[in-house]
């Protein structure tokens, strides 16, 4: 059996009646779609599996890997907790359309009802048009009832809180707590491994068809999380060649990793780290392997590979590990 190393994918590219151009233009996706919405770097959701883009593994599917390489690849301590289940979804998004409100169910809920992870992510905007915004939370204590009835007048957004975004800004977002994309917003996205979501509100909106989207009302009371805390925002340092902690919760860890030079690594954390690059150009070098990431590109280091090096002249990092 071949050794495992530094792990590229095919992008899984999905058409979105929000999206745009950007994944094209700014990271050269391969769509001349006008309406390329996500592009999952990352992904073993049913259907929309990975397939490895470099190196002896080349075609093979992440899954496939999984069920061959389950230690090596994930990690002991993530082997005990996940099975052969990959536990995150990694993403790019362009929203050039304001998305629906929507929220996400919890690990409870998403067992029960879907037999999946819940969904909890974070967002790093990579690039906001002017006045582009994000939707996280509700202005002010609502609770269930006030929801409803705003819900029932369509002036839910009277009672959202609309955050204005620029470049770097980052956002944790909870299951249970509501949440849209906002039109003009390039970002990067890790979540749990789902792809459940529950739309609430869709803007009145229509497809070509003249159909709306489907709402998930019924069921999505049940999965909010009224009176969350204020605590969405993530602040975080950006010094160079330091992993700087964002986001630690139990489903994953983000640090941001400004590289200006070499950066040696080693991995202690008993689980694969996930690198997107969100700006510049960085080299992943192991003993055996180098590989090149860009802006928009993902590069996935197996648990078994303990030491490497990342260098760069002026390159950014999401770190993401389990």
């Amino acid at each position: 059996m071949s050794i495992l190393y530094p792990l590229k994918f095919k992008p899984i590219l999905q058409d979105k009646i929000w999206g745009g151009e950007k994944l094209n233009k700014f990271f050269n996706k391969d769509s001349q779609s006008k309406l390329l919405g996500e592009s999952w770097e990352v992904s073993t959701v049913p259907g929309n599996v990975s397939l490895v883009s470099n190196g002896d593994f080349k075609g093979i599917s992440l899954q496939a890997l999984l069920n061959d390489y389950t230690y090596e690849l994930l990690g002991e301590k993530n082997f005990k907790r996940f099975g052969k289940d990959f536990p995150l979804l990694i993403k790019f998004i362009d929203a050039k359309k304001d998305l629906s409100i929507q929220l996400h169910p919890d690990d409870e809920l998403a067992k029960k009802r879907h037999n999946s992870f819940g969904k909890t992510e974070m967002w790093y905007v990579m690039q906001a048009d002017e006045e582009a915004n994000l939707i996280v939370g509700f202005k002010g204590d609502v609770n269930k009832e006030t929801y409803l009835e705003h819900l029932k007048n369509k002036t839910l957004t009277e009672i959202l809180n609309f955050d204005k975004v620029t470049e770097g800004n980052t956002y944790f977002i909870e299951a249970g707590r509501v949440h849209a994309i906002g039109a003009g917003v390039l970002l990067a996205e890790i979540q749990q491994t789902s792809d459940v979501t529950y739309r609430v509100y869709d803007w009145d909106r229509v497809d070509a068809d003249g159909n709306e989207r489907e709402l998930h009302n019924d069921i999505a009371i049940d999965a909010f999380k009224f009176n969350m805390k204020d605590d969405f925002r993530v602040d975080y340092d950006n010094t160079r060649n330091t992993s700087n902690e964002m986001v630690a919760c139990p489903f994953f860890t983000t640090n941001f990793l400004p590289i200006n030079g070499e950066v040696s690594k080693r991995n202690v954390f008993d689980s694969f780290i996930i690198y997107m690059c969100v700006s510049g150009e960085v080299k992943v070098e192991t003993e055996q392997h180098c590989e090149v990431i860009s802006a928009g590109e993902t590069i996935l280091i197996p648990a078994s590979i303990k030491d490497f090096t990342l260098s760069s002249a002026e390159g950014k990092l999401l770190e993401v590990y389990v």
